[in-house]
């Protein structure tokens, strides 16, 4: 079961940020379809925020086809976003979670690391591609700052 986490200070609607949880858990493998999405009022205890939101998340997902409301029932997972490559026992990830252990052992913060992962991908795209292949949502957790991080400048 998926736990939404909300973010009031990240500058992203809280509805999208449920959206892109789910989708997140959807590229993960965490959600399959059948499973079943928190209720709206589960949701609401959890996380404090407008009932209304939760079912303005909830639509957008319907929308995609990639959930489908069943009355009296809940909210179903019809369909994965999910590759094998991406599973948690899958080579990729074992080795992206080695690189970012060395990356924090190296002192570098969660938006230092993001922002080495966003460069990859930029410079890994075809040309003329966008560098997500116009697929990856906006990170489900938007990056805290990084009290370690030197303020931006002007």
């Amino acid at each position: 079961m998926i736990e939404f986490q909300v973010d009031r200070h990240s500058g992203v609607a809280t509805y999208l940020q449920l959206v892109n949880q789910v989708k997140q858990a959807l590229r993960l493998g965490v959600l399959e379809p059948g499973d079943r999405l928190p209720t709206a009022r589960a949701v609401v205890e959890a996380t404090a925020i407008n009932p209304n939101t939760v079912l303005k998340a909830y639509r957008e997902l319907e929308r995609e086809g990639l959930v489908e409301p069943r009355p009296g029932r809940g909210t179903f997972v019809t369909r994965s976003l999910s590759r094998p490559e991406a599973a948690a026992d899958s080579p990729l990830r074992a080795d992206l979670i080695a690189w970012t252990a060395r990356a924090q052992a190296a002192g570098l913060g969660r938006a230092d690391i993001l922002a080495l992962v966003e460069a990859a991908l930029a410079d890994t795209a075809p040309p003329g591609a966008a560098a997500d292949g116009g697929k990856a949502p906006a990170p489900a957790h938007p990056a805290p700052t990084d009290p370690a991080d030197p303020a931006p400048q002007p």
